[in-house]
């Protein structure tokens, strides 16, 4: 089979992506083959690259974390029937023509979408579902989402939407703000000329958001405290630009407020199947019936891995890629 070949990060960044042959895996107890239809591109494959996001000991070293595809092979144990049309959150490995899963990260090809981009699926629900649990959203509460336009903010957007709250959301323009609007947010904010806590406390009569789920990280710890409702909860997901912040520890007092942050990939076994399952349990029948759709930027041949990280880098995706084989 053929996959994507990783370089690996030289003192002038990451080395080129390119294409080579390696031996057909075969699964092992409780292992899934996969042929992939479409592997999704993550900020995360872009990490690792360059050296700050690391494969968990024991995950394959190869790039891509998500996969659509159909079931070749099972396992002792594994409990999937060859050709089952699934989805797959894995530990690595996903830019390739076969990729081996979890049996437990595995899920049916969910209703109503193309399996090409159902591959782009299930980094973003996993990671969007388990958040806004872990934050304990709930009908009628405001949800502002920063970054509503790319892979896990198009899908937060429209889970949050489905599960009954109010949602708000940041973008990088006009334009991508309108088309966040279509995804069912209430309030777009174009985060270069609008201030967002400004925006979500006139939408929220001064009140501010519930939950604030973050992908920016230091740089907005303080305002995202600014624009927190009394008893609200901030999650943070990603660093984009910043690991560290100043809190001020009085405000986050007096709001009785909570600041959670959260990962997926360097997760046990264990808790990443009990994910994949919540999301077949809670997010599928939202698929299903149209709320929540993948937002697929656009297609890219396995061999064009490069392009696609170099579209992913520049913030010209709207959603997410997928490369298929």
């Amino acid at each position: 089979m053929r996959i994507v070949d990783d370089q690996p990060a030289g003192p002038d960044g990451p080395g080129a992506l390119g294409l080579r042959s390696v031996a057909d895996p075969e699964p092992g107890p409780g292992e899934v083959l996969l042929r992939v239809a479409a592997a999704g591109v993550n900020r995360a494959d872009l990490l690792q690259r360059a050296g700050h996001h690391p494969p968990p000991p024991g995950a394959p070293s190869g790039l891509g974390l998500e996969v659509s595809g159909t079931v070749v092979a099972a396992g002792p144990g594994a409990g999937w029937s060859v050709g089952t049309p699934v989805v797959a959150l894995l530990d690595g490995g996903g830019y390739a023509e076969l990729a081996l899963a979890p049996a437990g990260q595995v899920l049916p090809a969910p209703p109503g979408v193309d399996l090409v981009d159902a591959g782009g699926l299930p980094e973003a629900a996993c990671t969007a579902w388990s958040t806004l649990a872990a934050a304990g959203l709930r009908p009628g509460e405001w949800l502002l989402v920063h970054g509503g336009s790319g892979g896990v903010g198009s899908i937060a957007v429209q889970i949050g939407r489905a599960m009954g709250a109010h949602v708000a959301t940041t973008a990088g323009g006009p334009e991508r703000a309108a088309r966040c609007a279509a995804l069912g947010a209430e309030v777009t904010i174009d985060h270069r000329a609008e201030d967002f806590v400004a925006r979500v406390r006139d939408a929220t009569g001064g009140r501010g958001a519930d939950v604030v789920l973050d992908v920016v990280g230091g740089a907005y710890l303080g305002r995202n405290l600014d624009v927190l409702a009394t008893g609200g909860r901030l999650a943070v997901i990603g660093l984009q630009r910043g690991r560290r912040g100043e809190l001020d520890l009085g405000a986050l007092l007096a709001k009785r407020a909570t600041v959670l942050g959260t990962t997926l990939r360097s997760r046990p076994a264990r808790e990443k199947a009990a994910i994949v399952a919540a999301v077949g349990e809670h997010v599928w029948p939202m698929v299903a019936d149209g709320r929540v759709r993948p937002v697929v930027h656009a297609r890219l041949p396995l061999a064009q891995a490069e392009r696609a990280h170099a579209l992913l880098a520049a913030g010209e995706v709207f959603g997410t890629l997928v490369l298929v084989p």
